[in-house]
């Protein structure tokens, strides 16, 4: 007997996939596999279409399963991989009144500092997959009114918005380790007591959508400040409000930054799974920025797992959405995917395909477009890295010492990580310029955040 988990099994479902073995084919593997251990199974495809729609077989299956992947993948496969390391109960998906409470508590925690939650683990497995799986699926929120007197105006509201504007401002001049205590010090002050306030459902959709947005920097800011745990979870709690708000893009835009936190943590498979989560359940809701901004990190995923085919579709798909896009038709989340935003992402993918000349093509447009300070670091470090793989370290000496000059003032994890891979990747060039350019960069490291 098996037991049903209700969610569908989107990990499962990228293995088999990238395995390239079918359903029946599979359940053939794990017979003979388990025949091997002494054990009478006879699983059809049947059983392999239960098993992805979110059924967990019993016993040593699950093993076994990993045992067939990785046997076919040629590298290790866990239960928390495939999907099946935690099963969890049925779940009709979380109410909103007690999310409310628990999302209040989090904030109250992070803005007294608490050291456990800056240093949680991300979770993985059935525990990351679910929240994108409650936003995706029924039941939605018929109602998000709150009793007592309505104490919500249209100018409460303006000054969420406001703020998100501003501290998205903030983050991008000074960092997220700058920005994030403003940020969640406001959710404390500002937002905490509108949602514990009267509201009737209109008022609830608009006001969940505006926390929904600040809540989701708060997790940029986290994930700056290399606090993933947290950021994860400030993350999921902006794809519940999104799923309040009624607002499907929104919803899609939150996806986004689970899929660049996922590439970041190196779940390759698990970016590619919640990128196309959020491209069909959006749908035409989805604009092209998002959309392309999307696809480009479903590249970059397919690059590192060693898909060319369907790294360079998605660079097609991204190209072409890009070309889409209209300045000032686009929602205020989607603000970040600037000109050359798509052309570096695209770079990244093409050198992750050993693809440099395509690749430098790509990083010199990202470079050249308009953007501000934080985003042209980024662009000038990923130009930095194709010109030193094409063996011109003097040339990437330059655009590393701008970048330098461009990161000065900004408090950041990642900012200080990618300029310490170039720095690194500088003084192995051998060139005297580079080492120079090197030492430039290791002095601005010097300096404490």
């Amino acid at each position: 007997m098996e037991r049903d988990r209700t969610e569908p099994n989107i990990l499962l479902e990228s293995l088999v996939e990238e395995a390239g073995v079918s359903r029946a084919g599979l359940a053939g593997h794990v017979n003979r596999a388990g025949q091997a251990r002494g054990l009478r199974l006879r699983y059809e495809h049947t059983a392999v279409s239960r098993w992805l729609k979110g059924q967990r077989p019993r016993g040593e299956v699950p093993d076994l399963i990993c045992e067939v992947l990785g046997r076919r993948l040629g590298r290790p496969v866990t239960l928390d991989d495939i999907g099946m390391g935690a099963p969890a109960a049925p779940s009709p998906g979380t109410p909103l009144a007690g999310f409310v409470e628990r999302a209040t508590a989090l904030w109250r925690a992070d803005g007294q500092h608490n050291p456990r939650l800056t240093g949680v683990p991300a979770v993985t497995g059935t525990a990351a997959v679910m929240p994108v799986w409650e936003w995706e699926n029924p039941p939605e929120d018929i109602d998000v009114s709150r009793p007592g007197p309505s104490r919500i105006g249209p100018a409460d509201l303006e000054i969420l918005r406001a703020a998100r504007s501003h501290y998205e401002h903030l983050y991008r001049k000074a960092g997220g380790i700058a920005t994030r205590g403003r940020v969640v010090g406001f959710l404390n002050a500002g937002v905490a007591p509108l949602l514990h306030a009267g509201h009737d459902d209109a008022t609830g959709r608009r006001l969940h959508r505006a926390t929904a947005g600040l809540v989701s920097l708060a997790g940029i800011c986290a994930y700056d400040s290399d606090a993933h745990g947290l950021a994860q979870r400030y993350f999921h709690q902006a794809l519940r409000l999104a799923k309040a708000s009624g607002d499907r893009a929104l919803g899609g835009y939150v996806i986004a930054l689970l899929v660049n936190q996922s590439l970041h943590l190196g779940e390759f498979r698990r970016a590619v799974a919640f990128a196309e989560a959020a491209i069909r359940a959006a749908g035409d809701r989805v604009s092209p920025a998002l959309a392309a901004d999307l696809h480009a990190m479903q590249a970059k995923a397919y690059a590192r797992l060693g898909d060319g085919r369907c790294a360079r579709e998605r660079i097609g798909r991204a190209e072409t959405l890009a070309a889409r896009i209209l300045p000032g038709a686009e929602p205020e989340e989607t603000a970040y995917v600037q000109p050359g935003l798509v052309d570096v992402q695209v770079a990244e993918a093409l050198l992750g395909l050993g693809d440099l000349k395509a690749a430098r093509e790509h990083a010199t447009l990202a470079v050249r477009a308009p953007a501000h300070d934080r985003g042209r670091v980024h662009r000038l470090a990923m130009l930095t890295q194709v010109e030193l793989c094409l063996g011109e370290a003097d040339r990437a000496a330059l655009t590393a010492t701008e970048m330098a000059e461009r990161a000065r003032g900004v408090e950041s994890h990642r900012l200080r990580e990618r300029m310490g891979a170039v720095r690194d990747d500088l003084a192995a060039s051998g060139s005297i310029e580079a080492a120079r350019a090197a030492e430039v960069i290791g002095g601005a490291l010097r300096v404490p955040l």
